[in-house]
């Protein structure tokens, strides 16, 4: 499995992840609709911990992108 998302997708990820756990703890969110958002956040903190995403994969979308953000030769 090849990483493909970058260091700022997955941050963005986590925090989505985050944000809905907080909905759902806080019961802002029930029902059907909470556990749509429960299950949605699994597959972001799950994608975002191996850095793979299959939807990514299948559609040729690539967000990682080394040695941009910090090169080796400085």
């Amino acid at each position: 499995m090849r990483k493909n998302m970058g260091n700022t997708d997955r941050i963005i990820r986590s925090s989505l992840a985050a944000g809905a756990a907080t909905l759902i703890a806080s019961k802002k969110v029930t029902g059907g609709v909470a556990i749509a958002l429960g299950a949605l956040a699994t597959v972001f903190i799950l994608t975002s911990s191996v850095g793979h995403c299959p939807a990514y994969a299948a559609t040729g979308i690539n967000t990682n992108t080394p040695g941009i953000a910090f090169s080796q030769d400085l």
